[in-house]
């Protein structure tokens, strides 16, 4: 436009220097002269028009739209021949923008919905270090929005945990409820520079199947092997008790009867294995979480008193019991080995616990709590404590947590097993569905 405005003003000047000229020389016939004069300037502005203003115009046009980023204005063509050939490739070019543009969105798009129905939690950086967008399944898997957050700024152990990555580094963790995830940290360019991402992966199904084949295929071979031998072990035993080939030597009956009770023992010990992994299949039925407290209220309050250990059942108020599926007899049972390993952890404490006490609360209605004061459990400890075989008793058989955790985990049952950091308490916390 600026262009035009001086090329107006050029030729107003040269038309009124060329209407004058005749007066200034004092010419004959002036009027014809000036006649002519303004149709040649006129014929001269349109040209000038025609080939000049019309495509700069059309060049400030085609700069503003790309400016605006309006890739589907097209340009018309000014008549002018090499103009003419800019336009037609500047509306090629636009087409092709516009095209890589809706391109680029549908691509986004898809990659949006695919992070977001993604199974893995996925986090992304920003440049100043903050979460600047993570998928509902890295925010399930946290139990926060960490969006707009540092990983320090997060409670989750996984954000812990992550903050110890270097990248492109990748590391398989267990967590005290019994979760088992992969983290990864890695990076893609972004305007030139490494932007950092983080993956979370769920490996606790396929570990969790891998651990239960692995033992229950060790324990049925231990088991039969252990069992035969002990069979014909304890035949031989019991014929040499009968026929006492010694005679009178008391000290020799006695060797055979303490290899009696070891081989009594040993199938015992084997046997106890075998009842983890031959759990019978459950049988629900209607039952709520302070009738089943209720139900082992009097055999647990005694197993606490016996050991010096006060122990007390309660019901958070306000909570309305609600009857859920449960199976009472295993879930009594469950109840059971918390509370014995909970009283045994306070008795066996290197220094006496003050108040020994153990509480089992409902807190909500699917939501059952043990708490105890005892020394707690330790951060190495606590990723290991579901696992199979591992006990922190020094006589312990790693049976009690593994029986817990598999029932359950039938029930579909979320649970946790960890000491606060602030009170010092240790709970064992069981989330229960309302529906199978």
């Amino acid at each position: 436009m600026k262009g035009s405005w001086l090329f107006m003003l050029l030729a107003i000047v040269i038309l009124l220097l060329m209407a004058g000229l005749p007066w200034l020389l004092d010419l004959k016939h002036g009027i014809w002269y000036v006649e002519g004069t303004l149709l040649l300037s006129a014929l001269l502005l349109y040209m000038l028009y025609a080939n000049i203003v019309r495509p700069v115009n059309a060049l400030g046009a085609g700069m503003d739209l790309l400016r605006e980023q309006d890739y589907s204005s097209r340009l018309s063509l000014v008549g002018q021949r090499d103009a003419d050939r800019i336009v037609k490739l500047f509306n090629d070019l636009m087409g092709r923008l516009k095209a890589e543009r809706l391109k680029v969105r549908e691509q986004n798009h898809f990659l949006d919905l695919l992070i977001e129905a993604s199974p893995m939690g996925i986090l992304s950086y920003g440049f100043a270090d903050e979460i600047v967008m993570a998928n509902s399944t890295a925010v399930k898997m946290l139990g926060e929005n960490p969006e707009g957050k540092r990983l320090d700024q997060l409670s989750s152990p996984l954000a812990k945990m992550f903050m110890s990555l270097r990248r492109d580094d990748s590391v398989t963790v267990r967590l005290s409820d019994t979760m088992i995830y992969r983290l990864s940290r890695l990076s893609f360019m972004d305007q030139g520079y490494p932007r950092p991402f983080l993956l979370i992966e769920t490996l606790t199904d396929e570990v969790r199947m891998a651990e239960r084949s692995a033992y229950e295929k060790v324990i049925r071979v231990m088991g039969h092997e252990v069992n035969n031998s002990m069979a014909s072990i304890r035949s031989l035993l019991d014929l040499l008790g009968e026929i006492r080939p010694w005679g009178d030597d008391d000290d020799l009956s006695a060797a055979v009867d303490a290899c009696v009770h070891r081989a009594e023992a040993l199938s015992s010990f084997i046997t106890s294995y075998s009842k983890v992994v031959k759990i019978p299949p459950l049988r629900p039925a209607p039952l709520s979480l302070v009738e089943l407290l209720n139900r082992i209220e009097t055999f647990v309050v005694g197993m606490g008193k016996s050991r010096g250990v006060n122990l007390s059942i309660s019901v958070a108020q306000g909570v309305q019991p609600d009857e859920l599926p449960l199976d009472a007899e295993l879930l009594e049972q469950v109840l059971i080995n918390i509370v014995k390993n909970s009283i045994e952890s306070i008795v066996s404490a290197k220094e006496p616990v003050a108040d020994p006490r153990v509480t089992l609360e409902v807190l909500a209605p699917t939501m059952l709590v043990v708490t105890d004061n005892g020394p707690g459990i330790s951060s190495e400890a606590a990723t290991s404590l579901f696992t199979p075989f591992f006990s922190t008793k020094p006589s312990g058989q790693g049976l009690g947590l593994m029986f817990v955790a598999e029932i359950l985990r039938r029930h579909g049952a979320t649970f946790s097993l960890v000491t606060s950091s602030t009170d010092h308490l240790t709970r064992f916390t069981m989330q229960f569905p309302r529906k199978q």
